[in-house]
């Protein structure tokens, strides 16, 4: 297990590309959720700058704050409620380039412009999302959902429609 991460410059092609094998690295051989999500977010924080990534895990029939980097974050998300809620409800990826625009947005950060939720699955039931908040507009894209996605898929134990 190695618990450096490199930093890369680039295209964002190429810095997606550089950091998975590294987070796969770091979350080999653990089995415990919360250390990998933990892990997670971290990397792309460090790696991306992003305001705000973490994960909303589903416990009670809502979505529960996890591992996050970033300001303090909303607790408690019900189903269907806000970008997070939705993309739960919708078992999909949503891309919010402009968090104003989407209707029901949860502001649990007013410095939030535009937002990617990638939903995690584990045997085709959604256990929680992965949030992601830029302080830019536009800031993700269908390669973001790619790369995201993907490193979902790299999570023991959960899966990526």
């Amino acid at each position: 297990m190695s618990e450096d991460l490199t930093i890369v410059a680039g295209t964002k092609a190429e810095r997606y590309a550089s950091l998975l094998p590294q987070v796969r690295a770091v979350i080999e051989g653990e089995q415990d959720a919360v250390a990998n999500l933990a892990n997670i977010a971290a990397a792309l924080k460090e790696q991306f700058g992003w305001l705000w990534v973490g994960f909303y895990m589903v416990k009670d029939g809502e979505l529960v704050v996890g591992p996050f980097q970033g300001p303090v974050a909303c607790t408690r998300i019900r189903k269907g409620k806000g970008v997070c809620g939705a993309s739960w409800q919708e078992a999909r990826t949503l891309i919010v380039p402009d968090v104003e625009a989407f209707p029901g947005h949860i502001a649990c950060s007013s410095l939030s412009r535009s937002e990617i939720v990638v939903p995690v699955f584990s045997g085709g039931d959604v256990i929680g999302v992965l949030d992601v908040d830029s302080v830019e507009l536009g800031a993700f894209d269908e390669e973001d959902q790619r790369w995201l996605e993907e490193l979902v898929k790299a999570i023991p134990g959960v899966n990526v429609r």
